[in-house]
C-alpha cells in the first residue's frame, strides 16, 4: 500500500482564525478549509509502507535535535506570476524554518526520493485558483490584506500527514505522527 506523504507544521487556532476571516472576495478562488492550514516542510508524495516507516523515524530524529523556535505569518501573495494559481499567507524566513526545511530535504534524499526542484518557500496556502480568477481581484487580495500579522506562534513539533484527495472537494490531510521538537 502506498501513501501521499507530507512533513509539516500545524497551525494554532488564533492564526487559523485570521486566515479563515479574510478567505473572501477572490471570485473563482477555491479556499482551503481550516482543517487543510498547515505550512509544509517537505512534500515527500507518493511512497510505499516500508519508506512511510523510514521518513517517520528520520522526522523523530531531525525533530529531537532541533530546538522550537517562533514563526511569524505576514503578509499575502499569490503563487504563479501573470497566471496566478494559489493564494497563500506569506511566513517570515529565518534561520530555524530554513534549516528544519532543509533537514526534511536532505532526510527525503537520503531515502532515495527525488530532491525538490523548487526553493524551500515558507507559507500556508490559502485557496487555490481557477484559471478564471482575474489578476486584477488577485492583486486586490493582496493589496487589502498586505499587513496581515496574526500573533507570532512557536514550532514545537512537526507533523507527518498524509494526503486524500476527493474529487469536487478539499483534499482531507491526517496527521499520522506528531514529532516534539527538542527543548
Amino acid at each position: 500500500m502506498s501513501l501521499r506523504l507530507f512533513a509539516a507544521l500545524a497551525i494554532p487556532d488564533a492564526v487559523a482564525r485570521a486566515l479563515v476571516a479574510i478567505q473572501d472576495k477572490v471570485p473563482g478562488a477555491k479556499w482551503r478549509p481550516r482543517e487543510n492550514l498547515h505550512l509544509t516542510l517537505r512534500f515527500y508524495g507518493e511512497v510505499q509502507e516500508p519508506v512511510a516507516d523510514d521518513i517517520a523515524e528520520t522526522l523523530e530524529d531531525i525533530a529531537a535535535r532541533t530546538r522550537g523556535f517562533e514563526v511569524r505569518v505576514k503578509g499575502v501573495g499569490a503563487f504563479g506570476g501573470a497566471e496566478p494559481h494559489a493564494l497563500i499567507a506569506k511566513v517570515e524566513a529565518s534561520p530555524a524554518l530554513e534549516k528544519l526545511a532543509a533537514d526534511c530535504e536532505r532526510a527525503a534524499r537520503r531515502l532515495g526520493l527525488k530532491a525538490e526542484t523548487r526553493k524551500f518557500t515558507p507559507h500556508v496556502t490559502l485557496a487555490y485558483l481557477a484559471d478564471y480568477v482575474a489578476y486584477s481581484d488577485v492583486h486586490a487580495f493582496e493589496r487589502t490584506h498586505a499587513l496581515l500579522a496574526p500573533p507570532p506562534f512557536r514550532a514545537a513539533a512537526i507533523g507527518l500527514y498524509s494526503s486524500w484527495q476527493r474529487k469536487n472537494a478539499p483534499g482531507i490531510y491526517r496527521l499520522e505522527a506528531d514529532y516534539s521538537l527538542g527543548a
